[in-house]
């Protein structure tokens, strides 16, 4: 395993400021001549759905902030200069479901190794601790980590770092009051509350778990995720009591009381709750993908909201190994790069209230940036129930830009001027 000093090269510092001509995407020609930038990334091609922008822009990064999105930005103008030539510069990609409360348990992983390491700016880690635990996961991992943190708090009080079954069988654990009043103490690092509706969890107290869920979100005002996959209840029962802008996650799982039938149609309820508002997302993990599931319901037009990892010790080594690989699926399936990327940069900050401009390459915004190779070839995939398929298509990381700091992910395929 790589230490951080190994894996990160350190080019730039962080700062505040930059343009404030956020209504467009390209500054003028002036600017383009007189200011200079801390950062430069030459000859890539840039899509960020947020803009509409798939197209071969250099980008300039000054203190910490995206300064310009233009063609042929002079290379003289920058301290540092990165060729992106063949490459696709991105908005900072964004994983909403992992597990990076590292040494609570034997569960979670280390943020900065799996995730900035592997191409991701920004995580969210979905109820690895509780009200219990969350002053630690703020202090000892969000703080010090260079990977962008955020948290949605288990509704048991412990969370899941301890990697036990029948988690919510003593429902004392489970506090809607200690969990709401420890999300407002801890905003905006916590931007969520987070219950897991599986048989080996709850038992038969799925729904009081749910229900204690749900009002620890209201009273919080923040949205809830819901895990499901083998639920004791049917899915059709919890679908009804969440709310707008609550997260649906692990929907593409083949475990039983899944969002398709038993002939393989999209549950009515399904189409319902997403016509309601609320969010679906991948969360493929250790057991919780299914080709034919996702399959199935890309062919019935119902594509993911979020695509995302639940990156965990479980999953590190395979099926899952990091989003890019969990991303690239999609690519196998059907869907385009520009869906893609849309799902791992802007459809996220409109799950959750990030505080910050994340997710775009506007002008002003903050420079969180992935580099990223489209590698072509023969590429086997395999899902958590063991189906294999062949993708034409992976996408890897070569670099990542958080906060305008640039680390070097494949030194080897990235030339630094």
């Amino acid at each position: 395993m790589l230490s951080r000093r190994q894996f990160s090269k350190l080019i730039l510092g962080s700062g505040a400021l930059a343009s404030s001509n956020l209504g467009r995407a390209f500054a003028p020609p002036a600017q383009n001549a007189i200011q200079g930038c801390d950062l430069l990334i030459k000859g890539g091609t840039v899509v960020d759905p947020g803009q509409g922008l798939h197209a071969m822009l250099d980008v300039a990064v000054k203190d910490g902030t995206i300064l310009e999105l233009s063609p042929n930005i002079l290379a003289a103008r920058a301290r540092n200069v990165v060729s992106a030539k063949g490459k696709i510069v991105s908005p900072g990609i964004i994983d909403v479901h992992v597990h990076v409360f590292e040494g609570m348990g034997p569960i979670p992983v280390n943020a900065d190794l799996y995730c900035l390491n592997r191409g991701v700016t920004t995580v969210v880690d979905t109820g690895s601790t509780g009200y219990a635990g969350i002053a630690a996961f703020t202090k000892y991992v969000i703080r010090p980590s260079a990977t962008r943190i955020y948290a949605l708090l288990d509704i048991n009080g412990l969370g899941v770092m301890t990697g036990l079954s029948d988690e919510y069988a003593n429902l004392e654990w489970v506090s809607s009051q200690a969990t709401a009043r420890a999300a407002e103490e801890n905003k905006p690092d916590v931007v969520g509350i987070k219950c897991r509706l599986s048989r080996e969890t709850t038992g038969p107290n799925d729904l009081e778990v749910l229900k204690r869920a749900l009002e620890a979100a209201k009273a919080s005002g923040l949205p809830l995720m819901v895990h499901i996959g083998d639920s004791y209840s049917p899915l059709p029962e919890i679908l009804a009591q969440m709310r707008r802008g609550d997260v649906l996650t692990h929907c593409f799982n083949g475990r039983p009381n899944g969002i398709l039938d038993a002939d393989g149609k999209l549950r009515s309820e399904v189409q319902e709750a997403r016509a309601g508002g609320v969010f679906f997302d991948v969360a493929h993990g250790s057991n919780s993908f299914d080709f034919d599931v996702a399959e199935k319901c890309l062919q019935q037009n119902f594509t993911p909201d979020t695509i995302s990892s639940d990156l965990a010790t479980t999953s590190i080594n395979g099926p899952t190994f990091d989003l890019l690989t969990t991303a690239s699926k999609f690519l196998l399936l059907g869907l385009t790069l520009d869906q893609v990327i849309e799902r791992v940069t802007l459809r996220p900050t409109r799950v959750f209230d990030f505080g910050a401009q994340l997710g775009t390459l506007r002008l002003g915004a903050g420079a969180d940036i992935s580099i990223l190779e489209v590698r072509e070839g023969a590429f086997l995939f395999i899902d958590t129930d063991g189906k294999k398929r062949m993708g034409r298509q992976k996408l890897q990381s070569a670099a990542t830009i958080r906060a305008g700091r640039l680390y070097v992910n494949r030194s080897e395929d990235l030339p630094i001027a």
